[in-house]
């Protein structure tokens, strides 16, 4: 049961934020707004309290809240971003995480980089993907720090996504969604996966919060794959978002 999230305000700097799809466009600031409003009042009809932390300049990219830190039921870890100009986010959630989490219980990754993007939550089970931003080091410095509260780590090595989630999400219970190179993935044996068809590969990062699931606007058939997995979908248009390589679950940290 998630009850809390917290999300950043986009900035107007978000049109300089970093993207691997130039071809796709310049985000429009003010759209990008409206969407985040529309994100806001989805994670609350999810059910959770949303705390909204105020847009940072400096950060082009600081909306993708997931990335500077890694939040569960035991303790709270900030990370170690691998984009050099995302960086410097992490030390602007730690007061925040403080109201949610004893200070004894907020970790700091020290050694190597690792990005919140990369780690997929099953339980007390964290998936962590190598990524060009997360790497050997990174990982291993969280799986000590998980071990401390008795949680373990899989590390899955990526080839053509940025993130692990950019392509693989874990709904509930056994539901899994793959895309791409995940789709026959040994290491997700275990899991009824739900293959993402190629041409929708960006709704793979669906978002699952308490009974319901948010779904980007436009992928009818993993709007329709979902529905049928009996979850309640939501819909929500990401579309400015994903210009800079940003999904749904990269806007807020849920606990």
């Amino acid at each position: 049961m998630f009850k809390n999230c917290i999300v950043r305000r986009p900035s107007r700097s978000m049109i300089n934020g970093i993207t691997s799809t130039p071809e796709l466009g310049t985000p429009d600031y003010e759209l990008a707004l409206r969407q985040h409003d529309d994100y806001i009042r989805a994670l609350e009809y999810c059910g959770c309290k949303v705390t909204v932390l105020p847009a940072m300049e400096e950060y082009p990219d600081s909306c993708f809240m997931e990335d500077v830190a890694v939040v569960t039921p035991r303790c709270a870890i900030i990370t170690n971003p691998g984009a050099a100009s995302r960086n410097g986010e992490k030390a602007f959630v730690v007061e925040t995480l403080k109201k949610f989490y004893p200070e004894e219980n907020i970790e700091y990754i020290t050694e190597g980089t690792i990005e919140g993007g990369d780690v997929m939550m099953v339980g007390t089970h964290f998936y962590v993907g190598k990524s060009g931003r997360t790497n050997d080091a990174g990982f291993q410095n969280f799986a000590r720090l998980l071990a401390k509260y008795e949680m373990t780590a899989t590390q899955v090595e990526l080839h053509t996504v940025l993130h692990l989630k950019t392509g693989v999400v874990h709904l509930s219970g056994n539901h899994m969604l793959a895309a791409q190179e995940f789709i026959d993935r040994p290491v997700f044996g275990a899991f009824d996966r739900v293959a993402v068809p190629a041409q929708e590969a960006y709704a793979a990062n669906c978002l699952y919060i308490n009974g319901k699931v948010l779904v980007p606007a436009g992928f009818p058939r993993m709007e329709a794959a979902v529905r049928g997995l009996g979850y309640e979908v939501v819909i929500v248009d990401t579309s400015e978002y994903r210009k800079i390589d940003g999904g749904l679950s990269c806007l807020s940290l849920r606990f």
